[in-house]
């Protein structure tokens, strides 16, 4: 008989006998199945960390910074202001003045209702003295901080999560008190984030510059128009990044971490799956020792064995693949999370659920592999003398 025909018989004579071992395939599946679901429920974290920062970007909206410099470490003064302003391509509101806003970001502590735990996350001043929230944003309790008090608001996620930002609560930053005077809403946004006057702020902190300028153009092709005319200006070191850039480079640290760990735990769970299903996988082939042996006698060579072993243990991890994808989704697809105060909801993807298959049939194909070759190695007279 040739190769094929000999893998199909085996392989069908290994699937029919799955019956008959009930236990071991089982062990198989509830291995892979807890794995796949951990890994792709991980994963997207990710995902779901991703689409939350890129649901507030723009197309017409760039961020012009110092060059080679991350955001909280940028710094952009106000004679670079004054020339950014300037430069084609922005778009004017209806008083004819250009739409820059210069943001200054400085950490924010809150403390978690109900735990206490101190979370941190930005309080961002504006430099727009007409300051007025970009839709979807808009103000649902109270109104907006006026220029050059110490004023604040803040979305409803800091004060649905966090203590102290009822409106008139006063929130302490460098020994002045700051008053919440409105609740804004983000859309779906889940993050906490406060906002005041950008001079005020500069003024409490001693600072004599921006760390990022935020820019809406007249249409997004205007970009490149905007910015030949940044990088031809000799008086300034800056860099302009759509916001979509500028948010995926923000992104890319916190999103290596986050996967960082999913693959970690993961790999983990897979390597005692896998040595589950290889103990699993010995003991299906030390069942059939003796019919390997008869197969064997009657001229079934090695290769097809192994072949057959190989796609059998694969095959049985599809099954846990298909269960743990769907577990992940199920239970913790658009579940709300908050790893370092950021917070957002899981996202499980397609593509999440073919990285977990993929997953699971690497898994397959390892704790099959030394059980094949067991399998094809056995001399035919030990197992035809086995009980």
């Amino acid at each position: 008989m040739n190769f094929i025909r000999q893998f199909l018989a085996l392989l069908r004579m290994n699937l029919e006998g799955e019956g008959a071992r009930l236990g071991s395939v089982l062990t198989i599946v509830v291995g892979v199945t807890c794995t796949v679901a951990v890994l792709v429920s991980m994963l997207a974290m990710g995902t779901g960390a991703r689409q939350q920062a890129l649901g507030d970007v723009h197309d017409d909206e760039i961020v012009v910074q110092a060059k080679g410099s991350q955001i909280i470490q940028s710094n952009v003064s106000r004679d670079e202001m004054v020339v950014v302003r300037d430069l084609p391509g922005i778009a004017r509101d209806k008083d004819g003045e250009p739409q820059v806003d210069g943001m200054v970001l400085v950490p924010f502590e809150g403390r978690r209702r109900g735990t206490g735990r101190r979370v941190f996350f930005p309080l961002i001043g504006t430099s727009d003295p007409k300051f007025e929230l970009r839709p979807p944003a808009h103000l649902t309790e109270g109104r907006g901080f006026r220029p050059g008090l110490h004023e604040i608001i803040a979305t409803n996620a800091c004060a649905r999560l966090f203590d102290g930002f009822e409106l008139g609560a006063k929130r302490e930053v460098r020994g002045v008190d700051w008053t919440v005077v409105g609740h804004y809403d983000q859309g779906q946004s889940l993050q906490c984030v406060v906002l005041t006057d950008a001079e005020t702020l500069m003024s409490l902190f001693g600072r004599n510059g921006y760390n990022r300028i935020n820019v809406r153009l007249r249409a997004p092709s205007d970009f490149e128009t905007f910015n030949r005319a940044l990088e031809a200006n000799p008086s300034v070191k800056l860099e302009a990044k759509t916001s979509r850039e500028a948010t995926e480079d923000q992104m890319k640290q916190f999103n290596g971490l986050l996967n960082f760990v999913s693959y970690f735990i993961g790999s983990i769970m897979a390597i005692g799956a896998t040595f589950g299903a290889v103990n699993s996988l010995y003991s299906i082939v030390d069942a059939r020792r003796r019919e390997l042996a008869t197969l064997r006698a009657l001229g079934f060579r090695s290769v097809p064995i192994v072949a057959a072993t190989l796609v059998e243990s694969i095959l049985l991890a599809v099954p846990g693949a298909l269960l743990g994808a769907a577990f992940a989704w199920l239970l913790f697809h658009g579940m709300a999370v908050s790893p370092f105060g950021f917070s957002f909801k899981l996202d499980v993807t397609p593509h999440l659920a073919e990285i977990g298959i993929a997953w699971a049939l690497l898994m397959g194909f390892i704790g099959g592999l030394l059980p094949a070759l067991r399998a094809a190695r056995v001399p035919v007279t030990t197992a035809l003398r086995a009980t």
